[in-house]
């Protein structure tokens, strides 16, 4: 998934899926229901964008998304911390995993994630930040090409 921020203010988000195996015919999953639901990805000009990823059933459950940035919302709490809520209240509920890259609409950015490891990269300030493990953030200059 990706999140994203132009030049105006605009935000958007992208959610695609790898499937489950043995799933229902006819399952229409968290990534599908983006924008009525909330679930898989969620953008909001007034807030951000969030784009999720994991256990798609849990996710759509608790509309991960769109929990992430009401929390941001409503208790002006950060995208990391907005997040990190959202998948505690996502695991005591409905004992689900997951994790998410989530963009302010101020330019602020927050990963989480409650599983093993997700693969993840950002770009802000001049800088590539990635990282694979749960809390690992590895960061390297970007080299202007112009």
């Amino acid at each position: 998934g990706a999140v994203a921020l132009d030049a105006r203010g605009d935000v958007a988000c992208a959610t695609s899926t790898g499937g489950i195996t043995n799933k229902m015919p006819g399952r229409v999953g968290d990534s599908a229901t983006p924008c009525a639901g909330g679930c898989g990805g969620y953008a909001d000009n007034a807030v951000g964008a969030v784009s999720t990823t994991g256990h798609g059933e849990s996710i759509m459950k608790v509309t991960l998304a769109r929990l992430i940035l009401f929390h941001m919302e409503t208790q002006g709490k950060s995208p990391d911390e907005a997040t990190a809520l959202a998948l505690s209240h996502m695991r005591d509920r409905v004992g689900g995993h997951g994790g998410a890259v989530v963009l302010g609409r101020d330019g602020c950015w927050g990963v989480r994630c409650s599983t093993e490891r997700m693969a993840w990269a950002a770009v802000a300030a001049g800088s590539l930040y990635y990282g694979l493990q749960p809390g690992e953030v590895h960061i390297e200059p970007l080299k202007s090409h112009i």
